[in-house]
């Protein structure tokens, strides 16, 4: 059991007095809702990558770039990453991106959900500017998403977490490839946890992050009630050297639905982290996630706060 204090873990994370910080009133076509997105930071500037659902149900990834990671935001005139007829996996749609520096490849790797007429599934896609990109087709099958590369290969091998439905169970996995395209030694990392607020689902949140304690794991976790889903935000550390020795798991979320716009959307009670920056220099880490799967909200916490909580848990 984690060691408690007289902090309240759901306090570790300040919402950005500004959230949502982009709404589809921010697009500059008609779009039904924006949230997911997956973050970087390029020449001292934010830049999202933004899911984007249009008025038929279908979405695409829009980018968005901001100065100070807050405001007056940026947004691509049209989608920078839509359904092309050639890959039939997106038949259906682009999801919820996460975004790494590949190392191996000196270019930013973007993993998406892919939605098939077979159902979602892991796609990769890389580029060096965000205007370029080089499609790479489908890395898993479906059903798995939220899915995300580590920056660097372990054992000359990549590494990805993700997140396959199997016999029904959706539990957080861990895959290594010598290519990208060959994937095995599949194996669970996290668990959903029966009876607690992590309960019905979990699933990766942000891109894993390296720090001097280890890889820092925000995941989301589903407790279904008798109003519908809660999503809700946990913190887990996994081993430096090798990223399938879980160190850490907290018990309490730190963060999950409480404002106005995060029960008002279009799934209300969400909190769904997809894009985190840390900035050592200010000693930040700043999450972006999508707020009842209809706005992008933002906040902030200490990193060093961050980690001692997950040491102690």
């Amino acid at each position: 059991m984690e060691n408690l204090t007289d902090e309240n873990p759901r306090d570790l994370f300040d919402r950005c007095m500004t959230n949502p910080i982009l709404t589809p009133m921010d697009w500059p076509y008609n779009v039904n809702s924006v949230f997911n997105p997956g973050a970087v930071e390029i020449d001292g500037k934010t830049v999202l990558l933004c899911r984007v659902e249009d008025c038929r149900g279908f979405s695409h990834l829009t980018k968005a770039t901001s100065e100070d990671g807050a405001t007056n935001w940026v947004v691509d005139q049209e989608p920078t990453l839509s359904q092309l007829e050639e890959f039939n996996e997106e038949k259906w749609g682009l999801e919820d991106p996460r975004i790494v520096w590949l190392e191996p490849f000196d270019a930013y790797a973007i993993t998406y959900v892919s939605f098939s007429p077979a159902g979602p599934q892991v796609s990769l896609a890389l580029t060096e500017d965000f205007e370029e990109f080089d499609r790479r087709g489908v890395l898993l099958l479906p059903e798995d998403k939220d899915a995300s590369l580590f920056p660097r290969k372990f054992n000359d091998r990549f590494v990805m977490i993700h997140r396959p439905i199997v016999r029904g169970e959706q539990h957080i996995w861990i895959s290594f490839s010598p290519d990208l395209t060959h994937w095995g030694e599949h194996q669970i990392l996290l668990t959903r946890r029966s009876g607690w607020w992590d309960d019905a689902k979990v699933g990766l949140g942000t891109q894993p992050m390296e720090t001097d304690k280890g890889w820092l794991i925000l995941y989301h976790g589903v407790r279904e009630t008798a109003s519908g889903s809660l999503y809700r935000v946990g913190l887990a550390l996994l081993d430096h050297d090798d990223p399938t020795r879980l160190l850490k798991r907290c018990d309490s979320w730190v963060i999950g639905p409480r404002e106005d716009y995060e029960y008002r959307g279009d799934v209300p009670g969400v909190v769904f982290p997809t894009g985190a920056i840390v900035d050592e220099e200010r000693n930040e880490l700043r999450i972006y996630y999508g707020a009842a799967d209809s706005t992008i909200g933002m906040a902030k916490a200490r990193l060093d706060e961050i980690l001692d909580y997950v040491e102690g848990c």
